[in-house]
């Protein structure tokens, strides 16, 4: 990152914040904003200038729920989504197999069963086949379903005896012994015990880059310090490793075991960059539609017998949320289904009849609620960190998971907004592309399905702007003493159609008035 002049302007062909045009030009101090406005008003025979003609000057745009780490484990690693059928996951699993050191265990990722011909997972003894001797484990796209070959299996101890997990469970065969498919809990057991490549320093910091390259300057980074599907080890460490060198800001939202764990996360970041923050804890209510494991009031119409995972433990959560807010941050907990949705609901009205900020308060996805809930959820002031880039991904087959109506009241943006519910965008990546122009388009056409529900403009670009600042608790975006954060990009997202803000292109990120 380059040293910043003490003064200077930055002139576009437009200034667009998400509360309108603010004219061509804004001037910067020390790497905080001093005024918008047009450039011949700001201009001065002692200031320096920074021209970028045919360029949009925007606010750096944030993404408020993403997995740094994850992504950046899945951006070197195997990567599954387009694999066609079965067939080919075994012929393309057998290839890496022979090319991977003999150490490690065999890792994938973004595997879509809903794209496979097949239209189901692999098993055991599918990926036996192939592989019988190197553990195997690939993580399903939505991250809360893998499938292990028997070594994986073996090396975390697990046979025909094995009970499900709490907050999980294995499928199993006709003889009732575990097929190799696992859901929430019993796939972090497997992932624990497997010898896997650590997440490269190097690496890291690069995709950091890439981040930034895309025009976002602020994360809401989602770590875990056990460990997760994605890596092995301690993920805030790695971020916390490579601190002093990020070229954006992130606030760190910890995925912690004990109260314990989550203040020593935090006392950890305190001593790092400026750039990183503690951000307060994550935590989980359900899974994820894809995988029938989002916790609902009624059962799956595709597998009655079904009704999801409720994860959420109050007498477990309860004391890691305290902890964050204690600590400044704020909670965050994951709820896709509208059964996990109520409980998080009602976990939050407990904390606010305590005396908690509701402002620091929020849910992740929020993908289904019942009307109940959506006033209930307005009235406490619970903001909802959505994704837009779910409706895309999950339409062609949501209507058949749920049945028509249900499908149809799920991710109900527009209605969301409309009762007064702040939403902010986040993309989820690695699950989802983190492009933010990408989200706000599917925000805005939802790829065609229920258009009723999408977004304005003006809302879409909210999303990444001016919404996620205040979720990430981040001063007003491109306002006067804010941080110097901005993006330059090659037109207005408010003027163009979803299908040319896809094709957006950025022509530099600036963090705190510096050049990343």
């Amino acid at each position: 990152m380059g040293v910043p002049t003490l003064m200077r302007l930055f002139v576009a062909d437009l200034v667009r914040t998400a509360r309108g045009v603010s004219g061509n030009a804004i001037l910067v101090h020390n790497g905080k904003i001093v005024e918008l406005g047009q450039a011949d008003r700001l201009r001065s025979a002692n200031i320096p200038e920074e021209h970028f003609s045919g360029g949009v000057l925007l606010p750096g745009l944030r993404d408020a729920h993403i997995h740094p780490v994850g992504y950046a484990s899945t951006r070197g690693g195997l990567l599954l989504d387009g694999v066609p059928d079965i067939s080919t996951l075994l012929s393309i699993l057998a290839d890496t197999d022979a090319r991977l050191d003999g150490g490690w265990a065999l890792v994938g990722s973004r595997l879509d069963d809903e794209r496979l011909s097949d239209r189901r997972l692999p098993t055991r003894n599918d990926l036996d086949t192939v592989i019988a001797e190197r553990p195997v484990l690939l993580a399903r796209i939505c991250g809360h379903i893998a499938v292990a070959n028997t070594a994986a299996l073996e090396a975390a101890g697990i046979g025909p005896d094995t009970s499900d997990p709490a907050a999980g469970s294995f499928d199993r065969d006709a003889d009732g012994n575990p097929n190799g498919v696992l859901r929430e809990a019993a796939m972090e057991l497997v992932a624990s015990a497997l010898k896997t490549p650590p997440v490269d320093a190097n690496v890291l910091l690069e995709t950091m880059r890439h981040l930034a390259r895309l025009g976002l300057t602020s994360l809401g980074g989602i770590v875990n310090v056990s460990g997760g599907v994605w890596t092995q080890g301690n993920e805030l460490e790695m971020l916390t490793d490579i601190a002093a060198d990020l070229p954006l800001r992130v606030r760190a939202l910890v995925i912690a075991p004990t109260p314990h764990d989550l203040e020593t996360a935090a006392h950890r970041i305190d001593k790092t960059s400026s750039l990183l923050r503690f951000g307060g804890a994550k935590e989980f209510a359900d899974g994820s539609l894809g995988g029938h494991t989002a916790a609902l009031q009624a059962p799956y119409a595709d597998h009655p017998e079904l009704v999801g995972t409720l994860l959420l433990d109050h007498s477990e959560t309860l004391p890691r949320v305290r902890t964050a807010l204690a600590l400044d941050g704020s909670a965050a907990i994951h709820a896709i289904g509208d059964r996990a949705a109520s409980h998080v609901l009602d976990l939050f009205e407990s904390l606010i009849a305590q005396g908690a900020d509701p402002s620091r308060l929020r849910m992740e996805h929020a993908s289904m609620l019942h009307e109940n809930d959506l006033r209930r959820m307005a009235d406490m002031g619970i903001g909802a960190c959505i994704q837009p880039a779910f409706v895309p991904s999950d339409g062609p087959w949501l209507e058949e998971r749920l049945g028509a109506r249900r499908a149809a009241s799920t991710y109900r943006f527009a209605t969301m907004a409309r009762n007064g519910i702040s939403l902010a965008g986040g993309s989820d990546a690695p699950v989802e592309s983190p492009d933010p122009f990408a989200g706000m388009a599917a925000a805005r056409d939802r790829a065609g399905f229920w258009p009723e529900e999408s977004l304005t403009a003006n809302e879409a670009f909210a999303l990444f702007t001016d919404a996620a600042a205040r979720l990430l608790d981040e001063p007003e975006p491109l306002a006067p003493g804010s941080p110097a954060d901005f993006v330059v990009v090659d037109r207005d997202p408010l003027t163009t159609s979803p299908a040319q803000l896809r094709e957006a292109s950025v022509l530099s990120t600036w963090v705190g008035g510096r050049k990343v």
